[in-house]
């Protein structure tokens, strides 16, 4: 990862201690941005399949015929203690998190599966990610794969190379570290370096949902949309957490889900910031923000639903800048948030 790392600055990129990647290229170029901010788990043997399949949100059969999805690891309670994007390998899966939560993930993975013919890797120092985005993003990936996914969560295999179509017209790249260093000066002939802001930019604008530290076992996966993603199953059969979410799909009532929206501000808040209205301290949370332009920022914020229709909503404190609600690329089913019988 060190040499990786090393490659990167040769570039011109700007690295900090908390793996975050900073240049100046504008999110609407054709970037390559190295995802230094996640990294990949490896869950592989016999039993892979049958062991995700009973511990993550997602259903492993659907997965399977598209390569990848994502899906959350909840505890008892129903609250996301990771999410991941998976991606289907010869004989088992990577599972692909953002870096400051692998540890805990890994051991929360390790608890369930001592009993099962599979067994957890951590990947990071083999395999890295690259994130293709913009006008020239397909052409990218065909120089890499020879053509690009179709579809959305599609993935394509080459050698060691795994190409995944993910939200917003964008794909990432996970492969050897070796590969990426040799790699990278090719695809920079035809494309910017990204930063990590402006991929994370492209998630908000996409609607995609990550789950920081600051954030783990705060949220049940309902509330950051990830059903809308295909990231949840309601009819596959248990997993862990399964009794509280499936409930609050058939019975209950959704009070809480996740806004997109900007705010005028030149400073990004941090994930876990909170949001008020007027009247009522602690209505939101920010899950992820990244500067939209010099003087605003885009979020994705876990929001009570009814506060965000009814009142101002305001970062901070009580007198802090406004956020302005926008709009997502998917619609939420009306009936989440009508109490049912």
């Amino acid at each position: 990862m060190n040499t990786w790392l090393q490659t990167l600055e040769n570039f011109g990129a700007t690295l900090d201690g908390e793996h975050r990647l900073h240049t100046e290229a504008k999110p609407d170029q054709t970037l390559v941005t190295p995802l230094i901010h996640q990294q990949v788990l490896g869950v592989v043997g016999p039993d892979a399949h049958k062991f995700l399949q009973g511990q993550l949100s997602c259903d492993l059969a659907e997965l399977d015929q598209r390569g990848s999805g994502l899906g959350a690891h909840c505890n008892i309670k129903g609250s996301m203690l990771a999410l991941y994007r998976l991606m289907l390998v010869e004989g088992g899966y990577w599972l692909r998190l953002s870096h400051d939560i692998s540890k805990a993930a890994q051991a929360n993975l390790n608890k369930y599966i001592i009993f099962s013919k599979a067994e957890t890797s951590d990947l990071s120092d083999q395999i890295v990610g690259l994130g293709l985005s913009g006008p020239g993003a397909i052409a990218l990936i065909e120089r890499v794969m020879e053509r690009a996914p179709s579809e959305l969560n599609g993935t394509l295999r080459s050698g060691q190379r795994l190409a995944v179509k993910v939200p917003g017209k964008r794909f990432e790249l996970w492969l050897p570290v070796t590969e990426a260093i040799e790699l990278l000066p090719n695809l920079l002939d035809k494309a910017s370096l990204g930063g990590t802001a402006q991929w994370e930019l492209q998630e908000i604008r996409a609607g995609v949902p990550d789950l920081r530290a600051e954030s783990s076992e705060s949220f049940i996966p309902q509330m950051t949309n990830l059903q809308a993603l295909n990231g949840v199953s309601f009819t596959k059969g248990c997993y862990t957490g399964q009794e509280i979410v499936t409930r609050l799909q058939h019975r209950g009532k959704l009070n809480k889900c996740m806004f997109r929206a900007r705010v005028e501000t030149d400073q990004a808040p941090a994930v876990g910031s909170y949001i008020h209205t007027e009247t009522r301290e602690k209505v939101g949370q920010i899950l992820l923000a990244a500067p939209a332009d010099e003087h605003s920022v885009e979020v994705l914020a876990v929001i009570t639903k009814e506060q965000a229709d009814e009142h101002t909503l305001m970062l901070d404190n009580q007198n802090g800048p406004t956020l302005e609600l926008l709009p997502l690329p998917y619609e939420l089913d009306p009936e989440l948030f009508e109490r049912k019988r």
